[in-house]
């Protein structure tokens, strides 16, 4: 038997100890309660259980080392947490402080309600201003301190398809807080599910732009280098996304 020594010990339990992930945890719980397989497309994979990628193309060993100054919470759309094709767990994974719960709009987690009025947090929910009043808008990246002042920025990211994410947005408890809209630049990477609009961004993507909007660069550049190995390894197991992603390259940026 090989001892290792105290400095050697020390790299392997540093190296060993990752925070925990909420959307694959609430994941878990829902599939332990579930009383129906999964049946969706790609439901007979064997997937890795942390990463939940199919064990051929496990990315566990690439997950990012550094950690979010922002918090994220994840309010999903019933469905949506099952979906091996779901963004979301990949900004926990950049992200330490980070919630999941499932959405409900008349009896919420009482857990949710709890974080949202935490004093050490400054809720913020990610949607379009055009869906929400003037007043709720954060209309510059120059107003965001003066919202959150000085506390914990958390955002809240509606996660589900575009119909889901409109439902969700009309919840009571939300009405009161802030909204940021993220205007994107460029048109989705992300070919796993078809959006509504080129330049409707996926989960992840809205959460690089979060990230480079809080000044948080180095998580910003981990996550966007996470996301395109998620979309590579995606395509492996789903070859027919290249010939998808030849035609979305060759469509005109819209002005």
């Amino acid at each position: 038997m090989v001892l290792l020594s105290n400095i050697a010990f020390f790299e392997l339990a540093v190296n060993a100890v990752t925070h925990s992930n909420a959307v694959l945890t609430l994941r878990r719980q829902e599939l332990a309660q579930s009383t129906r397989a999964f049946r969706a497309r790609g439901g007979k994979a064997i997937r890795c259980d942390t990463c939940v990628m199919p064990q051929s193309d496990c990315m566990c060993a690439d997950r990012p080392s550094v950690s979010s100054q922002s918090a994220f919470c994840f309010l999903m759309y019933k469905g949506e947490v099952y979906k091996p094709s779901n963004t979301g767990r990949l900004i926990c994974d950049v992200a330490a402080d980070n919630h999941a719960f499932l959405w409900d709009r008349t009896q919420p987690d009482p857990h949710l309600l709890a974080l949202l009025q935490d004093p050490r947090y400054a809720p913020i929910v990610v949607f379009p201003h055009e869906y929400a009043g003037p007043e709720r808008c954060i209309m510059h990246p120059q107003q965001v301190p003066a919202v959150i002042g000085g506390k914990q920025p958390l955002f809240v990211m509606l996660d589900g398809t575009w119909r889901e994410a409109k439902k969700m947005f009309r919840s009571p408890y939300l009405a009161s807080l802030p909204v940021l809209g993220i205007q994107p630049q460029q048109v989705s990477a992300y070919l796993m599910r078809d959006a509504a609009a080129p330049h409707q961004l996926c989960t992840a993507e809205i959460g690089i732009a979060i990230l480079r909007l809080m000044q948080d660069d180095i998580a910003a550049d981990a996550l966007a280098s996470y996301f395109t190995l998620f979309c590579q390894r995606y395509t492996l197991v789903r070859p027919h996304l290249l010939e998808k992603d030849r035609t979305i390259s060759a469509c005109p940026t819209p002005l």
